[in-house]
């Protein structure tokens, strides 16, 4: 008996292993495609991107190799991480395709490229997100780096737009969190969540729910204007790197819609949680919630 328990944790522990093998691979392939699909890349900046890349693989290998966790939310609560990662890794490799337009004009590019220009004209609107993005330009920008913007900010906006979609239509299709398991710990998926302290835990997960819908909601609004007050400080603003152009409009589309499926998520738990209080008769204990 003693064997058998000592080798499924054995199992267990490789598999873990190997999966945080696999997203630190992932996760170095991510941050190096700018600068391999990009031209131009300097010496120095590809470096830079080295020891970036390395830093970002030991995090995931430490953070899912662990059997505690430590910042990644939902680490245990698939397919999450794995919606926003696609739509991260979708969003880098799009605008990295349609930033080689200039250089690399191949079917395949210029094929992306045209839906990206569609798509940015089609919601670059007054008062849409991608109207705030192309309008950091200045007046006297190149009529071609004003296209490659809003194409940018449309391909972007449409991916974080599709991923919530993707994650609002899991939820509905599974029962998360508790997919391909029968319990939920808040401690292990909310590690930054003390479900011990300050409250009623429904009450405080619904409340961080709709602070972080509001965020996301807000964020792409809010990013252009605090570029433009930042770029004033200096008294110009001048076009970046076609390398920093893409992470910027990454994180511009992705964090609000990250913020968009943590609340939604959150708010799901909270849900949960206060149903199972409703079937046992009492509240979930130690942060831990368990289905039939």
């Amino acid at each position: 008996m003693y064997r058998t328990v000592r080798n499924a944790e054995e199992e267990a522990l490789v598999k873990r292993l190997i999966g945080a093998i696999v997203r630190a691979f992932l996760m170095v392939v991510l941050i190096a495609i700018p600068s391999v699909l990009v031209p131009g890349v300097s010496t120095e900046g590809g470096q830079v991107v080295s020891i970036l890349a390395l830093a970002a693989a030991a995090l995931t290998t430490f953070e899912y190799a662990s059997t505690y966790p430590s910042i990644v939310e939902f680490r245990d609560a698939p397919p999450f991480n794995r919606i926003r990662f696609m739509a991260l890794f979708a969003t880098v490799l799009s605008l990295s395709t349609i930033a080689r337009s200039q250089t690399d004009p191949t079917t395949a590019v210029e094929f992306l490229t045209s839906i990206g220009i569609l798509i940015g004209q089609a919601i670059d609107f007054p008062f849409s997100p991608v109207h705030a993005v192309v309008s950091l330009l200045p007046a006297d920008a190149p009529f071609e780096e004003l296209v490659q913007l809003r194409a940018f900010a449309g391909m972007a906006y449409l991916i974080s737009l599709v991923s919530v979609a993707v994650f609002l239509i899991a939820l509905r299709l599974t029962n998360w969190p508790f997919f391909r398991q029968t319990s939920f710990n808040v401690w292990v998926n909310l590690p930054t969540f003390d479900p011990t302290s300050g409250g009623d835990i429904v009450r405080r997960l619904k409340r961080d729910a709709r602070w972080n819908i509001a965020i996301g909601f807000l964020l792409p609004f809010l990013t252009p204007m605090l570029v433009v007050e930042t770029a004033s400080l200096f008294g110009t603003f001048d076009v970046i790197a076609d390398q920093t152009l893409i992470w910027t409009v990454t994180a511009w589309a992705f964090l609000p819609a990250s913020m968009f499926m943590r609340g939604i998520a959150m708010r799901r738990v909270a849900v949960m949680i206060n149903e199972e209080r409703k079937r046992q008769g009492t509240p979930a204990r130690n942060g831990q919630l368990v289905t039939a």
